[in-house]
């Protein structure tokens, strides 16, 4: 690894004590704003399984303050849970790190994780603690963006759309000749891109934009770990200059909120249609409690539905500004209660910027719960929860070409199956006479990648060794 690349301990490390003090805290007020109780519309539900036929019915259940917890209030203040059988304790966690270690140590039953952390976590990728983790759903889709601070932007950095919109076939070479000038420019404390986790899928996303826009991310600048509520802090104090993180979070720091910096591209702009989130659980809780799993993964499903009909998308909003979920409220009593999680959540995405300029654009497909919208590549039966084993082969390509792991696993189709439970998914959502694709993997085509390079899941070693931005690629020598 380069000694510009930090690992989560490093970081740890480095930061000292006052932030460690910091997330001592958050961890301390974290159990104190999780919801309590049942909501009167959840006791009105009738439940259609019983507490009694389950094999464990009272299960603690995590998640983070961002966008994506919606499913998780939606299905405590609605009753999904109860529905079920289950009666949950949602647990507000202090970050992705904490809500995956809360499985490993068996503080939480079950507890949404970044979408590479499943397979980190079998394979003992760098930073990750061995464990077998199983997911059967995924959360949600989209929902995330880059955002970079008001320097970049004064330097001439604009939002990905507009370099598309100016150069074309030529966006990201223009895009990399103002990345690499920025960065050239500013002491080595001051190359900082900070994401929530080693595996999250943005790390690999912040590396593979650099990449693919020729910025050698393992030596031009660091990637650090920070938590979602801790990005705007970081940024304001100039601990980094951008951060890749889940909605309301970038939407938080735009002109007219926070007003220190703008989006440059939101996730689905580097790979439209990519997972973000998934519902993990050990395989143990599979294996021990196969009913309660299945009562789970339905309240899940239902409550991904009920979000991502297009009439509860402002309920959705304005539920998970609450304390106990984002806690994201205006300051100013005149603004509107969701002016953070509405944008991602309703669509109405605003990229931000310094000049006056409206960026607002209107899309579907800002946050996909269930239902993929039709500018969305999509399989016949495909729906957002749905888990594609392909994608997890593509994530440990990543966890290798950025030297999490030595090189992509010869048994990773074996891995992915253990990992990522489609047939267990297949199942659940048949009872629930929810269609599903007949297959487990399917090939990325190249135009729903930000560089337009598409991904075959039969060849992962001859994909990664096909990008020349890589740890541990080979080394020209030119002689004369």
């Amino acid at each position: 690894m380069s000694e510009n690349n930090w690992t989560r301990r490093d970081f740890i490390q480095a930061i000292g004590a006052t932030t460690a003090g910091i997330s001592l805290s958050s961890c301390g007020i974290s159990g104190d704003k999780s919801v309590k109780g049942l909501t009167e519309q959840a006791l009105a539900v009738e439940p259609v399984v019983r507490p009694q036929d389950l094999e464990k019915p009272n299960i603690s259940v995590g998640y983070v303050p961002v966008n994506d917890c919606a499913p998780f209030a939606i299905a405590w203040k609605k009753g999904f849970f109860r529905k079920y059988g289950l009666n949950v304790q949602l647990n507000r966690e202090a970050s992705w790190a904490t809500s995956r270690d809360g499985l490993i140590f068996g503080r939480l039953d079950a507890a949404p994780v970044v979408s590479g952390a499943v397979t980190n976590a079998r394979v003992g990728a760098e930073g990750a603690r061995r464990a077998p983790l199983c997911a059967a759903m995924v959360i949600h889709r989209h929902g995330n963006a880059m955002t970079m601070n008001k320097d970049m932007w004064n330097f001439g950095i604009r939002p990905w759309y507009e370099y598309q919109q100016k150069y074309g076939d030529g966006a990201l070479e223009a895009f990399g000749r103002d990345f690499r000038n920025y960065f050239d420019k500013q002491p080595p404390e001051r190359k900082i891109w900070a994401v929530v986790l080693s595996s999250a899928i943005y790390e690999y996303f912040v590396r593979y934009v650099a990449a693919a826009a020729g910025v050698d991310p393992l030596k031009e600048f660091r990637v650090i770990i920070v938590s979602p509520p801790q990005m705007l802090t970081n940024m304001r104090i100039d601990a980094m200059q951008a951060y890749m993180v889940a909605e309301p979070w970038n939407t938080r720091a735009i002109t007219g909120n926070e007003g220190i910096g703008f989006t440059f591209a939101q996730g689905k702009e580097v790979w439209a249609g990519h997972p973000d989130r998934l519902l993990a659980v050990m395989e143990s809780f599979i294996d021990n409690y196969p009913k309660t799993y299945r009562s789970l993964v339905k309240a899940m499903i239902e409550a991904c539905q009920y979000c991502s009909k297009p009439e509860n998308r402002q309920e959705v909003a304005e539920l998970i500004t609450g304390r106990s979920f984002t806690g994201a409220k205006p300051k100013n009593p005149g603004d509107p209660i969701t002016k953070f999680t509405a944008p991602g959540i309703l669509g109405n995405y605003n990229y931000g910027g310094f000049d006056g300029k409206d960026r607002t654009i209107k899309a579907a497909d800002t946050t996909i719960f269930f239902d993929i919208p039709s500018n969305v590549a999509q399989e016949p039966g495909e729906h957002s929860t749905f888990l594609w084993r392909s994608r997890s082969i593509w994530l440990m390509t990543q966890a290798a070409r950025w030297g999490q792991i030595k090189t992509v696993p010869k048994n990773a189709n074996e891995v992915a199956e253990k990992g990522w439970r489609t047939d267990l998914y297949r199942e659940i959502a048949a009872e629930m006479g929810i269609e599903c694709p007949k297959n487990d993997y399917k090939v990325e085509p190249p135009e729903v990648f930000i560089d337009n390079k598409g991904f075959d899941p039969s060849d992962p070693v001859g994909y990664l060794n096909s990008f020349t931005i890589r740890a541990n690629a080979p080394t020209r020598l030119f002689m004369s």
